[in-house]
């Protein structure tokens, strides 16, 4: 069989597709959604759910709890759209994968606002890549370099980070421009600048600016 397809040009299946997954994903203008967890130095652990526009790489923090139940989970969705609905108003297509925190009354939320399910197979994180390589920017550059006391401190860390990561933080697929950037890049570089430096997350991550 293999010979015939190869003796008629017909290539494997995954190359024979015109539209790649992530191109599909753009397409419907498609939100991610993901919990990563947090463990404090009291041996506490916290979950985090967040939400990402796959389009512009937004990032919509949604809260941090201890014991995240359908219910929780739940009440976030309503919150999303409360927070966000401009953001989202023309997104088609929610991608999640099948924990249990996700309930039927989670995914109605979002079936109500014109948004499809897309349920991720199981254990497979690369059909949900964009949220989870978030998850990893988040532990690289800040969850895995300081120490956490408490629930307080982990709410301002992640919803400091966020709005770092959607107004400065740079990206390739984004022209090294942030998700919310509005300044396009001088096209000239001048030989004197004066930059100036500001801390956030604590004094973890810096940023740096051209001065007015």
């Amino acid at each position: 069989m293999w010979q015939i397809l190869k003796a008629s040009g017909i290539e494997p299946a995954p190359e024979r597709s015109e539209v790649t997954w992530s191109q599909f994903l753009h397409s419907q203008a498609a939100v991610a959604c993901d919990f990563f967890t947090v463990d404090t130095s009291m041996l506490r652990r916290y979950y985090v759910l967040f939400f990402i526009h796959v389009p512009t790489r937004q990032v919509f923090y949604a809260c941090v709890t201890a014991n995240p139940t359908g219910a929780w989970t739940t009440q976030a969705a309503r919150n999303l759209f409360l927070r966000h609905g401009d953001p989202l108003a023309h997104s088609r297509a929610l991608i999640r994968d099948r924990g249990s925190q996700f309930i039927d009354t989670f995914d109605e939320i979002f079936r109500t606002e014109g948004l499809k399910i897309l349920k991720s197979p199981v254990r497979t994180p690369v059909a949900n890549a964009f949220a989870e390589r978030w998850i990893g920017f988040i532990r690289r550059e800040l969850i895995d370099r300081t120490i956490i006391w408490n629930q307080h401190q982990v709410e301002q860390l992640v919803v400091d980070y966020v709005d770092h990561y959607n107004t400065h933080r740079p990206h390739r697929s984004l022209d090294q421009q942030p998700p919310l950037g509005t300044e396009a890049p001088p096209s000239v570089v001048q030989r004197h600048l004066r930059v100036v430096k500001s801390s956030r997350c604590d004094g973890l991550i810096n940023e740096y600016r051209n001065a007015a």
